[in-house]
């Protein structure tokens, strides 16, 4: 059956055409896809250019298969089943067949990005998130159109009751029930979007959320140009006979795209090298093209090293593109004056990692990969695109002499573009203030800061992106509220908000809420959608806001100093903490019981009941004034009881439940009127008329910094974990604190500081000094000394038992009698340091476990923690500390005189007495007189002497004297001689020549006897 169209359906269509801008269709019904081919068809018939190409999206199946041949068997079984009309299955495989169309999974959605379409097609409502509906709606082009397709629904209202798949990963094991009240705020703004058409399956609209639509007027001058098209014509005939600056503003497309690389070019031919750029802007606003039509006229003003980073070479692709169409812009020729080089990793797609130019002299651009920042050498300019998904760590360390150019996502969908804005652009800032104030001195970086607010996709002032922004809190970092008057802390109050009413989508409640979200956006880094539909969905979410006095006669909202966003966590059954603990995962949500059920093996812990503090926004305006402090207090004490008139017999009164389709479920589709919910409960209500949930904790979870971590230990949190891997995004360790609260339900000890937390605590302390040589080797001292928390300062504390048998175990166990010699001749400046750096863990380890009493100032204990915790060298430690060599020396032999001093004089005796000793040799006194000594030793000679004559001549002894002759020859010699008056005569002997031969031999030996004897003793003389 054919059917005329309504003009409230052909006039946005051709409106958006005329003006470049979008247009939405919302199609409610199981046949909606049928109306697909006929809004195609009335958007190519307004289009000049081909057909529009096409973007569906899609959950996890489509209704008709992607592939051809698969879709064909489809339609056929479709066909013999009765559930298509061959009629009508004709056009629809016309448009599938002839039509341009990318099919995607919402879980891939990541991939289009960049990507531009003419229409976009998003089924499975139930699937949608708002990351998933700004990333999709942002593709689309400017005269294109965006479709949502909804199943049939007896009423509108009943999205206001729809189970999102998300709500999946909003439900705990106490919180199971998810309201949907982002789709209730998401259905009333369609009302208000004046590009939007609400339409059943069928083409009949909806008129209570359609209005009434006009056909466009078009402000043109004579030659067809709009107001914007021709200041950037004039723009461009400024500049045309300038080079290089003509040729590339050119290839712009927008006034403010022309005037940023304007901008850039300025920077570059100043050739200074000390300017800092950045370009802030949405996505689609053309910042990559601008960026690589920069680097285009880097080349022609001769610079030789462009180094070009991101987060994957992937990202890079526009502006390579825009690169290699600026030097054509220039007159260079490909493969005449540049070479364009391609990544060979089967990954990278083939992505550009590399242009060689050889027109002038050797010039290159090389993308450089943001971990490898240290290979940065001879650097005329880096270029660092998408700064924001960069962890801010890297991006810090990649700033150098050298001219830097850097761009960065912010108010945008992706969420991190709040870190770069908020610290490192800050910081730059800060840093440039002073060159611009001094006279004339250019000592320091300039810093620009360059922001692009005019799309490149569609035309300014589009109706589909003024709705979005709104419904998703998009554009909020501008549009911060100014504060009338600061109360001071003590006189503001804190007010629980009702979520009924913030997301009804009243003109109040609006207002209220996007101040509430312009708080977050301008305090927190990472900022998301998503974060959204989990403060108006989620079940165990609360939100509080700190006012000042409120007067009740002025009917105007206060102004919000602080916003608190709660989740409440915990009371999970032991039955699943036991199963969590044996199976080695944690289900979604109860952060913070999880992690300590993980990290300490305790199964009792996840059953208590506690809140944790998912953000805590404090008016910029409003910074350091003590609101934060004054909010966390108020909590505290809310949560605790101090601040409620409810007895603990009181019953809790339910509020009554809106059912919000009631009315809905007596009209029909086209009849029901869809307006904001009436007899809501008030918007915020003081904390004295609710009663507080019972809680036996508050909790945080954080990126550790010193600030930050101030802050929280200011109000009594402790520690219990923190993350050995930091964060991608920040640098920044995850850190989570608790803080007990006064309850009956668990027994702890007075003297325990902090409750039943107090034994987790220790060993959480214990711990973490063990991880500090290793994964927190790097963090800040003075951080990594804040959470440690060890006591320094002993001067009012009094020696126990308890430290000297501490320090003497200590003796017996670690230190050796030769380590306390070692220390004791360094603490005597007798030997350098490095022979007692073994030790010096030992003491730090020691001492930082309040088990060695001393008192050291601030310097000597941070000389120690580095050194002996943190294993950091003298030269680490002192660029660290901000003080000399000989400082940090002096300091460190302080520190060991005092150990060494304490240790002593608790076990020195001890200690000396095990050292190791040569034995004594004992002289006892003798019984007699050197006189009567000498007497008897006289005596014994004597006798001696005496035995020897009286004693028998021995035969033997004198047969060597015997002459071996007869009697003849002795009688001989007798007569023929005269004898000697000595009696000694002389006979001729009789043996043999061998045995005078062995005599002489004999003679001998005894003559070399007697000389060897004289030269010892003579060597004994002189020695």
């Amino acid at each position: 059956m054919r059917k005329k169209v309504d003009v409230n359906i052909r006039t946005p269509i051709e409106n958006a055409v005329r003006r470049r801008q979008r247009s939405m269709f919302v199609i409610v019904g199981d046949k909606s896809r049928d109306q697909i081919v006929n809004l195609n068809y009335l958007l190519s018939k307004s289009r000049v250019k081909s057909r529009p190409s096409v973007l569906w999206c899609y959950r996890d199946k489509l209704e008709i298969s992607s592939h051809k041949k698969k879709r064909v068997k489809q339609i056929k079984k479709l066909m013999q089943r009765g559930l298509m009309d061959p009629e009508k299955a004709d056009p629809f495989s016309l448009f599938l067949e002839t039509s341009d169309i990318t099919y995607c999974l919402y879980r891939d959605s990541e991939r289009v990005l960049g990507n531009t379409f003419g229409m976009c097609i998003l089924q499975d409502f139930e699937a949608l998130t708002p990351n998933l509906l700004a990333r999709t709606i942002e593709t689309v082009e400017g005269g294109g159109l965006i479709i949502l397709l909804l199943r049939s629904l007896s009423s509108l209202t009943s999205l206001y009751t729809m189970v999102m798949d998300v709500h999946e990963r909003f439900r705990t094991e106490s919180h199971t029930q998810a309201a949907a009240r982002f789709n209730e705020r998401f259905l009333l703004s369609i009302g208000k979007c004046e590009a939007c058409v609400v339409m059943d399956d069928e083409l009949n609209i909806l008129t209570s959320l359609t209005k009434s639509i006009k056909q466009a007027t078009i402000n043109e001058d004579s030659e067809g140009l709009s107001e914007r098209e021709r200041e950037l014509k004039d723009l461009k005939d400024q500049f045309r006979e300038d080079f290089p600056v003509g040729p590339l503003i050119g290839k712009c497309c927008t006034v403010d795209q022309s005037k940023a690389v304007i901008n850039f070019l300025s920077s570059i031919l100043d050739k200074t090298l000390r300017s800092t750029v950045a370009l802030l802007a949405a996505r689609g606003r053309g910042k990559s093209a601008a960026l690589g039509l920069a680097i285009a006229g880097a080349i022609a003003a001769g610079y030789s090293n462009i180094f070009v980073t991101a987060p994957s070479p992937e990202n890079l692709k526009t502006l390579f593109d825009f690169v290699c169409k600026g030097i054509n812009a220039l007159e260079y020729k490909e493969h005449l004056h540049y070479d364009v080089v391609k990544s060979a990793d089967p990954e990278l797609k083939k992505a550009t990692i590399q242009i060689n130019v050889y027109k002038q002299h050797r010039q290159t651009i090389q993308y450089l990969r943001p971990h490898d920042h240290g290979k940065l050498s001879q650097v005329e300019l880096l270029v660092i695109d998408e700064a924001a998904a960069i962890p801010l760590p890297i991006v810090k360390a990649m700033l150098g002499p050298y001219l830097v150019f850097l761009s960065s996502t912010v108010n945008g969908y992706e969420g991190t573009g709040r870190s770069l804005s908020l610290k490192l652009l800050q910081q730059l800032e800060s840093q440039s203030q002073p060159s611009t104030q001094s006279n004339g001195s250019n000592s320091s970086r300039q810093f620009k800061k360059i922001e692009l607010n005019e799309s490149i996709r569609y035309a300014s002032g589009d109706p589909i992106e003024t709705w979005l922004n709104g419904l998703l809190c998009l554009d909020l970092a501008n549009s911060i509220p100014n504060i009338s008057r600061l109360p001071h802390p003590k006189e503001c109050d804190l007010y629980y908000v009702n979520r009924d009413t913030l997301f009804s989508y009243h003109t109040e409640s609006e207002i209220f809420l996007q101040r509430m979200m312009a708080l977050y956006v301008a305090s927190h880094y990472k900022n998301s959608p998503n974060d959204l539909q989990l403060m108006a969905d989620a079940p165990a979410h609360h939100l509080f806001v700190l006012l000042g006095p409120v007067d009740e006669s002025q009917n105007q909202l206060p102004d919000i100093l602080c916003v608190i966003q709660v989740c409440l966590e915990g009371q999970i059954s032991r039955k699943s903490a036991m199963k969590s603990l044996s199976e080695g995962r944690a289900p979604s949500g109860d952060q913070i019981p999880w992690k300590f059920c993980e990290q300490f093996q305790d199964n009792v812990f996840p059953s208590l009941s506690g809140a944790r503090i998912v953000r805590i926004a404090v008016h910029p305006s409003a910074l350091r004034l003590g609101y934060g402090s004054a909010a966390v207090d108020l909590l505290t004490r809310y949560y605790e009881g101090q601040m409620t008139l409810f007895a603990d017999d009181d019953k809790e009164t339910e509020e009554p439940e809106v059912k919000i389709t009631e009315a809905a479920e007596k009209a029909s589709l086209l009849e029901e009127n869809i307006i904001p919910r009436a007899n809501l409960p008030p918007l915020f209500v003081h904390l004295r008329e609710r009663r507080p949930e019972k809680l036996h904790y508050l909790g945080v979870s954080f990126g550790l910094t010193q600030e930050l971590f101030r802050f929280w230990r200011k109000h009594n949190f402790y520690p219990f974990y923190v993350g050995q891997i930091p964060s991608a995004v920040t640098g920044e360790h995850t850190c989570m604190v608790l803080r007990p609260l006064n309850s009956d339900d668990i027994e702890v000890s007075e003297s325990n500081k902090c409750g039943f937390l107090d034994p987790f605590y220790q060993d959480f302390r214990q711990r973490f000094r063990r991880l500090l040589g290793t994964s927190f080797r790097h963090l800040n001292f003075k951080l990594a000394m804040s959470v440690l928390a060890s006591k320094i300062d002993y001067s009012n504390h009094g020696s126990s038992e308890y430290d000297n048998n501490s320090a003497s175990k200590l003796l017996g166990d670690m230190l050796s009698p030769h380590d306390m010699k070692r220390l004791e001749a360094y603490s005597n400046n007798l030997v350098d340091y490095h022979l007692i750096l073994d030790l010096v863990p030992i003491l730090a380890h020691q001492y930082f476990s309040e088990k060695l009493p001393v008192s050291l100032h601030g310097a000597q204990a941070a000389v120690l923690f580095c050194m002996g915790l943190q294993d950091k060298d003298i030269g680490t430690v002192k660029e660290e500390l901000g003080i000399e060599r000989e400082q940090v020396l002096s300091n460190f032999i302080k520190t060991m005189k005092k150990l060494y001093g304490y240790l002593h004089n608790i076990a020195g005796k001890e200690i000396e007495a095990t050292l190791p000793r040569l034995k004594e040799i004992e002289m006892p006194p003798i019984s007699k007189s050197m006189d009567e000594d000498l007497a008897e030793a006289a005596k014994e000679v004597e006798e001696k002497r005496r035995a020897a004559n009286e004693a028998p001549v021995d035969p033997k002894f004198l047969q060597k004297y015997a002459i071996d002759d007869d009697d003849n020859e002795i009688e001989k010699a007798l007569k023929s001689a005269k004898v000697s008056a000595s009696g000694v005569i002389s006979v001729k002997s009789n043996k043999s020549k061998a045995d005078k031969k062995e005599k002489h031999k004999e003679t001998g030996k005894s003559k070399r006897k007697g000389t060897d004897a004289s030269r010892s003793e003579s060597k004994k003389k002189r020695a």
